[in-house]
C-alpha cells in the first residue's frame, strides 16, 4: 500500500510537470528572443539574419541577433543563460570542435546545450594549382605518396573547417602533405593562386570564380554525395578516399534543460522556414544548402562529429588559442 501511494504521488508530480511544460510552450514566446552568433559578415551571421525577420513574423516576437567574435565566447554566454528559450545560439562546426582543442574545454556541447535543428550544410572543394600534374584525387594521392612532405596545402587558421578537412584527408588518404597557415581563407586562396602552395580545401564561394577563370583546378567536392552547388564535380569519397566527408554545418541550439515544448515549437518554425523555395534559393546563392532537421538528428550529428573530428584533433595535436 505504501509503495502504491508513493507510485501514485510520483505519477501526479509527473503529470503536473508535464502540464506545466505544455502550458509554458503554449505561451511561448511572450518577449524578444536573443540569438547569439559569430562575427558580422560570416556565413552564420548571414544565415540567422536572413531568417530573423521571417521568424519574427511567425513567432510574433522580435528575433534580436547578437554578434560575438571569438570561437567560444557565444557558447559560454548561452551555456549560462536561463533555459527558457529566450537565449539561443546559431553557430557552425567550430561550436563543437573548438572546445576539443582546449586542455580545459569551456563547455560540453552534448551535456550543456539542447539541439534544435541543423539549418544549413555547405560542402568544401578540393582545389589545386594549375601547375600540379594531377587531374583527379587518385592522381593527387599518388603524387603526394611519391613526394612525401613536398606538397603544401593552405589553411585559413588553426582549427578552421578547411584545416580540419585537410587533416582528415591526409589521415584517410595516408599522405604526408605540409600545412601552411594563412590569416584567413582568403589569404590561403591568394597563396594557392600565386603558387606558394599546391592545394587547398575551402568553401565553394571563395574559389568558384577562380575555378571558372582557370587560376585553380577543382578536383572534388567534400560532401558525401555530389552537390548541386558544384554540378559535375565528383566527391572525394568516390574519387579514391572511401568514407571521406567534411562539410560546414550550422545549427540552432538552446541551453540544456530547455523545455521540450519550446524546443519543438522553435524546430517547427525554423524547419518550415527552411523548406520555403525562396529561402532555399537565397541560401543556395550564398553557397549553402538549406536543410532543417529534427533536434535528435542534429544531436546525433554533433556526437558523431565530436568522435570523428576529435580523433584527428588529438592525433595531429591541434590546439586552439581562442
Amino acid at each position: 500500500m505504501v509503495m502504491t501511494r508513493f507510485a501514485a504521488a510520483l505519477f501526479s508530480v509527473a503529470l503536473i510537470a508535464q502540464s506545466a511544460g505544455v502550458a509554458y510552450g503554449q505561451t511561448y514566446p511572450n518577449k524578444p528572443i536573443r540569438v547569439v552568433t559569430a562575427q558580422v559578415g560570416g556565413s552564420q551571421d548571414f544565415g540567422i539574419r536572413l531568417m530573423a525577420p521571417m521568424l519574427t513574423s511567425s513567432l510574433g516576437q522580435q528575433i534580436v541577433v547578437e554578434n560575438r567574435s571569438g570561437g567560444t565566447i557565444g557558447g559560454e554566454i548561452v551555456r549560462l543563460a536561463a533555459p527558457d528559450g529566450y537565449t539561443l545560439i546559431y553557430s557552425g562546426t567550430i561550436f563543437w570542435t573548438l572546445p576539443l582543442m582546449r586542455k580545459i574545454p569551456p563547455y560540453d556541447v552534448v551535456k550543456e546545450f539542447t539541439p534544435i535543428t541543423m539549418a544549413t550544410r555547405a560542402p568544401l572543394i578540393l582545389v589545386v594549382h594549375p601547375a600540379v600534374p594531377a587531374k583527379s584525387v587518385k592522381e593527387l594521392i599518388a603524387l603526394a605518396k611519391a613526394k612525401p612532405g613536398q606538397l603544401n596545402y593552405a589553411t585559413g587558421g588553426v582549427g578552421s573547417s578547411n584545416h580540419l578537412a585537410a587533416e582528415l584527408f591526409k589521415s584517410m588518404a595516408g599522405v604526408d602533405i605540409t600545412t601552411v597557415q594563412y590569416r584567413g581563407s582568403g589569404g590561403g586562396v591568394i597563396g594557392l593562386m600565386g603558387g606558394e602552395v599546391q592545394m587547398m580545401i575551402t568553401s565553394t564561394g571563395s574559389v568558384t570564380p577562380h575555378i571558372k577563370s582557370g587560376r585553380v583546378r577543382a578536383l572534388a567536392v567534400t560532401s558525401a554525395e555530389p552537390s548541386a552547388l558544384v554540378p559535375g564535380l565528383p566527391t572525394v569519397t568516390a574519387s579514391g578516399v572511401p568514407g571521406y566527408e567534411s562539410t560546414q554545418k550550422a545549427g540552432l541550439f538552446a541551453p540544456a534543460k530547455t523545455p521540450a515544448a519550446i524546443v519543438n515549437r522553435l524546430n517547427r518554425e525554423v524547419v518550415a522556414l527552411l523548406q520555403r523555395p525562396d529561402v532555399k534559393e537565397k541560401f543556395f546563392s550564398d553557397g549553402v544548402e538549406a536543410v532543417g532537421t529534427s533536434p535528435q538528428e542534429l544531436g546525433a550529428m554533433v556526437k558523431s562529429e565530436i568522435v570523428r573530428i576529435g580523433k584527428i584533433i588529438k592525433d595531429v595535436g591541434i590546439t586552439g588559442t581562442e
